[in-house]
């Protein structure tokens, strides 16, 4: 198994992205680090709201999949210099200050990645 260091997945993360929606928020990732997959998405936190796979769609490449969509058997192909969107519905969870921002992924070589930001609402 791979294992990826923490620096390097929080640079995953676009800076400035995070924004609150009427019905929850939004935020963008891009693959700085190479080509590789996503094989399922656990959960994304944001400050004390949990959204689960079934309140997550992960959108790249004019392609829009729920979380429960994204497995093992079903990855999704996360080239170099790709970027996609995560939107979070049904809980609003932003704060105009700093937000916390926890995602759980998995990724067939390294198993479970956990990237851990703070950022502002944009």
């Amino acid at each position: 198994m791979v294992v990826v260091p923490e620096f390097l997945i929080r640079r995953i993360y676009q800076k400035g992205s995070l924004k609150k929606l009427d019905n929850g928020a939004s935020l963008i990732l891009k693959n700085v680090l190479g080509p590789g997959f996503i094989s399922g998405f656990n959960y994304v936190k944001i400050n004390d709201i949990v959204y689960s796979p079934e309140e997550v769609k992960f959108i790249t490449n004019g392609e829009e999949l729920l979380g429960t969509e994204v497995s093992e058997a079903a990855p999704i192909a996360f080239r170099l210099g790709q970027t996609g969107t995560l939107i979070m519905e049904g809980k609003t969870s932003i704060t105009d200050g700093k937000n916390k921002i926890e995602i759980e992924a998995l990724n067939p070589e390294a198993g479970k990645v956990k990237l851990t930001v703070e950022d502002n609402c944009a």
